[in-house]
């Protein structure tokens, strides 16, 4: 439809008109649900928490595109939808969607695999496969507060999150000392740290073929290990920081 009708005094209306078509087809948007295998009952005020992240990067933290909260009001499957902009997406580069439930702060549940969407092959619907947390399931032990000790599971490497199965678990010795499995294959090595400060030396590991996910994950593991410059325990969590201050290895101590 031509605009040459419109009288020049209302011309300054077009930008304000036109506003709400442009910014929805400028929007993209993510649909979805989220569930759990556990026969439990989510407690009253549990919100479910997704975020679209760009995972392209090996051996770095991933980048939130997008992130929405939604208040659940029954229980699963819950039913999400997540706004982007689609000029932050480029086909070459992998996202995911990644979600946790959460009350008060307490992670109840979340996803401990990789739900890719919107490019290489993946579409714009995605079904989350969320497992109970650990320190849900163990909030009544005293939690850790030195990283020295516990043996320490991965729950998330580099935003990716951690497939359990594959269990990549480090532990801290008073010695100086590192030891335990990138997933696969056992590890040890050395550390030093001075206050918030840490550093983690070569690690010599065993050479046993894997499962390509459980190589993936050591992979990214072993990665994030070099890159540790830093840790801190929030939480009774874990993290292992590197010279930004961002998280490449968030742990729950075992129990």
């Amino acid at each position: 439809m031509s605009l040459d009708h419109i009288p020049r005094r209302h011309a300054a209306l077009l930008p304000l008109l036109l506003a709400p078509g442009l910014a929805a087809a400028q929007s993209g948007m993510i649909q979805g649900t989220a569930t759990y295998r556990e026969r439990i009952a989510l407690p009253p005020g549990a919100v479910l928490e997704v975020e679209l992240l760009d995972i392209s990067r090996q051996g770095a933290p991933a980048e939130r595109i997008a992130a929405a909260s939604v208040p659940i009001t029954k229980q699963v499957p819950i039913a999400f939808a997540l706004a982007y902009d689609p000029a932050r997406i480029q086909d070459r580069f992998t996202y995911a969607v990644r979600g946790e439930i959460r009350r008060d702060g307490q992670v109840l549940f979340r996803t401990d695999t990789i739900h890719p969407v919107l490019t290489r092959g993946a579409g714009d619907r995605v079904e989350l496969r969320l497992v109970r947390a650990r320190e849900a399931a163990a909030q009544s032990a005293p939690a850790p507060q030195d990283l020295v000790g516990p043996a320490w599971v991965a729950e998330d490497i580099g935003g990716r999150g951690a497939v359990d199965r594959a269990r990549s678990e480090i532990t801290f010795t008073p010695d100086g000392r590192v030891q335990g499995s990138g997933g696969c294959n056992r590890f040890a090595g050395s550390y030093t740290r001075e206050g918030a400060t840490l550093r983690i030396g070569q690690v010599a590991a065993t050479m046993m073929a894997c499962a390509p996910a459980l190589s993936d994950q050591e992979r990214r593991f072993f990665a994030a290990l070099e890159a540790v410059r830093g840790w801190r325990v929030e939480n009774g969590l874990l993290h292992l920081t590197d010279a930004s201050g961002a998280t490449v290895i968030r742990a729950a101590a075992q129990r």
